[in-house]
Formats: structure tokens, C-alpha cells, sequence
């Protein structure tokens, strides 16, 4: 069973036109459902999803209190599929129902995260460069090279939705998430039509934001686990730097000169302090990190202990 996870702000006039082309899409490849994720629309969004599920069998609607944002809309979604594999699309109509076929086949071919790649964009220029550069930076800093690691059209195997959490502009390094646990991810180039309906509502602010984000997801992802290698190497390299400078004012100190009115003794020192503090939290970070640790594998041994639960 496939499932189409679609979040959507007022779009009204895009849903039942998408549901349609995506009919057109799956029919044929056997079993699918469609979940409306409406992410607190403003318009008469819900009520199309309303109708749209009133006069079809496999389309659920899930309805959001207010506007929390793209990646709480997906979680949303994918809590709620029922599939072996999840397909993601934005509800705007620029991404191409008729390209998710050849999404499936790639995830055939081996892979757990077929990622669209909109070679030929018909955004606005300033959009397109924006994207260009986010998508270099963010290739760069995690090591997995994408052309657009941000399109909405997507297709995962089941256990990669599964352990995702996504919150804030998590939902723009999805890839980024699958590729640090492991998970083979490729790209494929997919049609992308210009906006027919509504108007976008991402601009220079979501990318500065998402930025704040990926670093997030760069400490969590490298450092998780062993962050005195973060903390206690800065802690190592500001404090080395600081007792360097101490022996040399030391030399010049003993050959007669005065170093009390220096600034030099003043930044010796703050080096120094600034260094045990970093690789005093790098130590406390191993601490808790070790405690939580250890209480996971506990409770991993006492589930293994158990040979059988009657509910």
C-alpha cells in the first residue's frame, strides 16, 4: 500500500485537481491512500478536503488547530499513513503527480529515500538562487551532495518516516536526517510546473531560519554521542593557546620586563578559563550522555528478559 502524504495552507482550489492526478498516477500500481494534512488554512481549504472525502473511499483529512508549519504538518501525516511506502507532495500543484512512479522504481533499485530534484525550476530567480547556495552550503557541512535537498516530492520506505522527528524547518533536511542514520538516499530529476493558484509563503527568513536549524541537526548528528570531542577539543585548543601565552610573558618576565600592564596577560588568562569551562562541559555532556546510555540498555536487557506478555 502506498501512501500520499499532501500538508496544505489554504489551497483551496488545488486539492481536489491534485487528488485527481494522483489517482491518475497510482491507480494503475495497485492500492494507495491519500492524507490531507490541512495545516490550519486560513480559506475553505478544509471544507474541499471535506467534500473530497465524502465522495471518495481512500482519502483521509487531518485537520491542524492553527498554523504550526510544514514539518509539524508531515509528522502529522506520516503518524496517520498507512502504507509500506509514504510519498510526499506540496499541495500547490507545481510538483507532478505523473513523476511518483518513477520515484517507486528508484526506491526498488535498493534505495530508502528517493528525493525529486527540480532541474528545471520555474520559481523566481531570487528563489532559485537562494536554493542554489542553501543546497551548497548544506552539501557541503553533511556530506551528502544533493541538487535540492528542499523538494516537496519524495518517497520513503516506512522505517525512515518512522524514526523521524520533525519540528521548526526540520522537514527542509529530511535527506540529510535518513543519510546520517544510514539510510541509502538518491535523487531524481522531476518536472516541475509553475504555480497555477495562491501565492508563496516561503521567503529569505525560512532559509536563515532553516540554516539555524541544520546546524542543530550537524552537532546532533556528528557530537550526539561523544560531545567532549566537540567541547573538550575547543576547550584543548583555547587553553593551549592561553598557556603558550603564559610561558612566553613567564620568559619575559624573568628577563626584567614588566608584563602586569599588558593585554596579553589579560587574554593568557581568559584562554585559560574559557578552556577548562569548555572541556569541563565536555566532560559533564560525556557524563549525562553515559547515564542515558546506560538506562537505555537496561531497559533493552529487562525486554529481553521477558519471554511473553498477556494483555
Amino acid at each position: 500500500m502506498i501512501s500520499v502524504v499532501v500538508p496544505v495552507f489554504d489551497e483551496e482550489r488545488s486539492v481536489a485537481l491534485l487528488y485527481e492526478e494522483v489517482q491518475a498516477a497510482l491507480d494503475p500500481l495497485g492500492e494507495w491512500e491519500a492524507v490531507f494534512v490541512d495545516d490550519g488554512s486560513l480559506d475553505g481549504t478544509f471544507a474541499a478536503l471535506t467534500r473530497l472525502h465524502a465522495r471518495t473511499d481512500n482519502t483521509r483529512v487531518v485537520r491542524l488547530r492553527r498554523n504550526f508549519g510544514k514539518s509539524t504538518a508531515l509528522a502529522a501525516g506520516f503518524a496517520q499513513a498507512r502504507g509500506e511506502i509514504v510519498v510526499t507532495i506540496d499541495g500547490d500543484l507545481q510538483d507532478d503527480p505523473a513523476e511518483i512512479p518513477r520515484l517507486l522504481a528508484k526506491l526498488d533499485e535498493g534505495f530508502v529515500l528517493v528525493t525529486g530534484w527540480k532541474a528545471k525550476r520555474r520559481d523566481p530567480l531570487r528563489r532559485r538562487i537562494l536554493s542554489k547556495v542553501f543546497n551548497w552550503v548544506v552539501g557541503r557541512v553533511s556530506g551528502l551532495r544533493l541538487h535540492d535537498m528542499n523538494c516537496g516530492l519524495k518517497a520513503y520506505r516506512i522505517e525512515v518516516v518512522r524514526g523521524l522527528t520533525l519540528y521548526g524547518e526540520l522537514h527542509r533536511f529530511v535527506p540529510v536526517l535518513a543519510h546520517e542514520r544510514g539510510y541509502r538516499v538518491a535523487e531524481l530529476p522531476v518536472h516541475h510546473r509553475p504555480r497555477g493558484h495562491g501565492r508563496s509563503r516561503y521567503g529569505i527568513e525560512r532559509y536563515l531560519r532553516g540554516f539555524l536549524d541544520f546546524l542543530t541537526i550537524s552537532f546532533m548528528g556528528r557530537y550526539r554521542y561523544r560531545p567532549l570531542h566537540l567541547f573538550g577539543g575547543l576547550g584543548l585548543v583555547l587553553g593551549i593557546t592561553g598557556f603558550a601565552i603564559l610561558v612566553y610573558l613567564t620568559v619575559v618576565k624573568l628577563t626584567g620586563h614588566a608584563i602586569g600592564g599588558r593585554p596579553l596577560l589579560i587574554l593568557g588568562v581568559l584562554l585559560m578559563v574559557v578552556g577548562m569551562q569548555f572541556f569541563s562541559l565536555g566532560l559533564i555532556s560525556e557524563m549525562i550522555t553515559s547515564h542515558h546510555e546506560e538506562r537505555a540498555l537496561a531497559r533493552e536487557t529487562n525486554d529481553a528478559r521477558i519471554e511473553e506478555v498477556l494483555t
